[in-house]
């Protein structure tokens, strides 16, 4: 069977080396809070994926959000059952949304990447009916829920790509449902990787087929809804069917096609494809 490495993507000032390692982050318009420049091109880079945004348009962005702040591995960002007065963007890291249950097991319902909003639905629906914890070192930066409140107002076409954004949320809900009822467990970590892979590769975190993913199996186990002997045995099946390379955090795509096929992924329900909102 021929092996077909994913297309690299198109390259630009923002986009990393050629064998995908991450460019230094930088910002965009020096969009300042007080006497701080925010980072925030990830969120710049996963937006202007979706539609055209203005150097105005950016600039309002950088200046919703407070400086950065970096959270610990294991602690919340958001609390579940809290009330917070603010929504926060991811810089760098991973981190999850989660629901504990009474007998304290976990399953994650949602894993987050550089530029995106954990909790922007927050701005609506308070208290949190769940939580959000930061599974690596993440750097995030807040935006108080005043300020957003202020942009629904004045800045209609940031609200529509806000908005785009939280409906984009529930989509990856409706596959992740679709796929611990419905598919294998190899299936179920197969189509992880697809969607992973094509989200990090917007923000410039994997390129030419790798990306680093720096999650234990037992953090696998809670998003895929299996044991940790499962998730192992899923691993080593892609592995002897040469889909995947898998060393420690550092993964190479070698068979896209194959996985595709495995996971029956389709990349539709995360909007990449710019069209006018």
């Amino acid at each position: 069977m021929s092996r077909r490495r994913v297309a690299e993507p198109a390259r630009g000032p923002d986009s990393g080396a050629a064998d995908g390692t991450r460019p230094a982050p930088r910002d965009y318009h020096g969009a300042p809070f007080g006497q701080e420049t925010v980072l925030i091109s990830p969120l710049i880079q996963k937006l202007s994926r979706r539609d055209e945004l203005s150097v105005r348009e950016k600039a309002v962005l950088g200046g919703l959000l407070q400086a950065p702040i970096v959270i610990p591995a294991g602690n919340d960002i958001v609390r579940q059952y809290s009330s917070p007065g603010f929504s926060t963007l991811i810089l760098d890291g991973f981190a999850a949304r989660y629901v504990v249950l009474m007998n304290g097991s976990r399953q994650i319902t949602e894993l987050n990447v550089p530029g995106d909003f954990v909790d922007l639905h927050s701005l609506m629906m308070n208290p949190m009916d769940h939580g959000v914890i930061a599974l690596t070192g993440c750097t995030v930066a807040r935006s108080p829920h005043e300020g957003l409140r202020r942009l629904t107002e004045t800045e209609p076409h940031l609200t529509r790509l806000l908005w785009m954004d939280t409906l984009i949320d529930a989509a990856v809900h409706r596959q992740w449902i679709a796929g611990l009822g419905r598919r294998t467990a190899v299936a179920r970590l197969a189509h992880l990787l697809c969607e992973l892979y094509r989200r990090l590769e917007v923000v410039h975190r994997a390129g030419s087929g790798r990306m680093e993913l720096p999650l234990s199996q037992a953090v696998l186990a809670d998003v895929l809804g299996l044991s940790d002997v499962h998730v192992n045995r899923s691993i080593a099946q892609l592995r002897s069917a040469e889909m995947v390379k898998w060393t420690g955090r550092a993964i190479e795509i070698c068979d896209w096609d194959g996985l595709v096929r495995q996971a029956e992924f389709d990349p539709t329900y995360l909007r990449l494809t710019r069209a006018p909102v």
